[in-house]
Parts: C-alpha cells; sequence; structure tokens
C-alpha cells in the first residue's frame, strides 16, 4: 500500500512524540487541573432539609 511507507512512520513517530511532550508539559505544574477548576466549578452539596 502506499500509505504505509517510510514517510508515514517517520511522520507517526514524529506526531506521537510531540503529543507525548505536550501531555507531559499539561500535566507539569498542575497547569491541567488549573484549566479543568477554571472550565468546572466544584460541587457543592445542598444542604439537608
Amino acid at each position: 500500500m502506499g500509505l504505509l511507507k517510510t514517510d508515514f512512520y517517520r511522520f507517526f513517530t514524529i506526531g506521537f512524540a510531540a503529543g507525548a511532550l505536550i501531555v507531559v508539559a499539561t500535566m507539569d505544574n498542575n497547569v491541567g487541573s488549573e484549566i479543568a477548576n477554571n472550565v468546572v466549578p466544584a460541587a457543592e452539596a445542598q444542604p439537608a432539609q
């Protein structure tokens, strides 16, 4: 097949490495949790009646 050539594997490897670096960068210093806290507010229970 024309799709499975060395260029495909090379770009797949580069993309995988770049994606892994992005994931590690967002997990560093709790950046991911800060983003999540700004998007989804903290849950609060309703007081019992």
